[in-house]
């Protein structure tokens, strides 16, 4: 049991109980009398905790006065043990790699206090950030302003105001939208919004968003299910409804590695007796799933469908082409 923990068990005793006893204290605490001594002062002197031996009661007691316990006296409203501080700061550590600085002014007071609770444990909070690395793969940075807006609008409900450059076209919009969900994929930030301008779903890179304003008009609702129905079923960030199956076969060298791999929530895989690796995943539009295959060079075979095979082996030209010039 940690520090914390017997910080709100001391607190838990005296409510219920009314009157402790030092070894009813010791026993539950399962710490040294100077350890339980230490802890009443740190009570008493850091969350005023009006604590008392009572001679006449032979133990413990909250002090009261009138009808309140100590009048400034409060734990905390959140206790977590030293495992669950620990895993938070390594959360944190993890976010900080994936979007530097995206909520740094909101989450430092809750680190500071999660390292004010660790400090009588084990692992410091500095060897936390030293032993925990996230190495983010062309993850392209958001505006802080604009992350903020966004994640605001989508927990808030409300419309969005926002201006856009679409990579694929260069084309620049002002739109208004309703955001459904925010999506952390491949290291870069999607929003999932309805777009009013198409009247339809769309997903948008909150990199690309140039400025973003959240209105007080509510956001349009969409059923959830449908979201996941036309921005989801296809293969990476393209979505659509027209899904079709790519079936995919890999040699046996390759099989051990892909074999571990979740490339869709709904995929379906199965090795065959010579130890290649049949994989079969959805999608909607082939241009993200035709890049993943290619980076497996001769390790893979498109099998199905006839049309994504032509597009990889096109791919494949052009790449040769442009090789050979």
């Amino acid at each position: 049991m940690d520090r914390s923990e017997r910080f709100y068990l001391i607190d838990r005793l005296l409510n219920e109980q009314g009157v402790v006893t030092r070894a009813q204290f010791l026993s539950a605490l399962e710490v040294s009398p100077a350890t339980f001594k230490r802890d009443l002062a740190y009570m008493r002197e850091r969350f005023n905790a009006p604590i008392e031996w009572d001679d006449d009661r032979g133990g413990y007691v909250f002090r009261r006065s009138g009808r309140a316990v100590g009048p400034t006296y409060a734990l905390p409203g959140l206790w977590f043990n030293a495992s669950e501080i620990q895993a938070l700061l390594t959360m944190d550590a993890m976010l900080q790699d994936l979007q530097p600085g995206i909520l740094g002014g909101h989450v430092a007071p809750l680190r500071a206090r999660l390292e004010m609770l660790l400090e009588e444990g084990r692992v410091e909070a500095s060897e936390v950030r030293k032993r925990v690395r996230i190495a983010p793969l062309a993850a392209r940075r958001a505006d802080d302003v604009v992350f903020e807006a966004v994640a605001a609008a989508t927990l808030r409900r409300r419309k969005l105001d926002i201006d856009y450059r679409a990579r694929s076209t260069g084309e620049a919009t002002r739109r208004s939208v309703s955001p459904q969900r925010l999506v952390l994929y491949r290291d870069n930030w999607y929003l999932d919004a309805w777009c009013h301008m198409r009247n339809a779903l769309r997903k948008f890179a909150v990199d690309a968003i140039a400025s973003a304003r959240m209105t007080e008009e509510r956001a349009k609702a969409v059923d959830m299910r449908t979201v996941e129905r036309e921005l989801d079923a296809g293969y990476g960030v393209f979505g659509g409804e027209n899904v079709q199956w790519a079936r995919l076969r890999f040699t046996p060298e390759r099989a051990r590695w892909v074999a571990a791999e979740r490339w869709h929530p709904a995929q379906r895989g199965r090795t065959e007796g010579d130890g290649h690796y049949v994989l079969e995943v959805p999608y909607s539009d082939p241009r993200e799933l035709t890049m993943d295959v290619l980076k497996f060079g001769a390790d893979v075979e498109v099998l199905a469908p006839e049309s994504l095979r032509a597009h990889v082996a096109a791919e494949i030209r052009r790449m040769a082409a442009r090789l050979g010039s």
